[in-house]
């Protein structure tokens, strides 16, 4: 892709879009709600109300459509970076490694 200068081997479609996470870790399982804010072929940016998600947690998302044109979308995924937003949240990047 000549002249791209996000190196992302596929294009990230903007979406701000509501979703319920749910997230497995070796203390517990929880569902709490999210914003995904961007999504590729490969992976997803998720807003999230935590402070911190550890990197390499499996998540579950899953993002209903309101259209019936466009499918809802639900996905098994492992988190690959956390940057703090706030002191309550922050933005988590995440790999698909499976479509549900």
């Amino acid at each position: 892709m000549l002249g791209y200068d996000d190196k992302r081997n596929f294009f990230r479609m903007m979406v701000n879009s509501p979703c319920q996470l749910q997230i497995t870790d070796d203390e517990s399982s929880r569902t709490m709600q999210a914003m995904c804010k961007d999504i590729s072929a490969t992976g997803m940016s998720l807003e999230v109300d935590e402070p911190s998600i550890e990197v390499g947690t499996q998540v579950s998302v899953a993002i209903e459509s309101s259209s019936s044109q466009i499918p809802s979308l639900a996905a098994l995924a492992t988190v690959v970076r956390c940057e703090p937003e706030s002191e309550s949240s922050c933005i988590i990047g995440v790999e698909i490694s499976q479509m549900k």
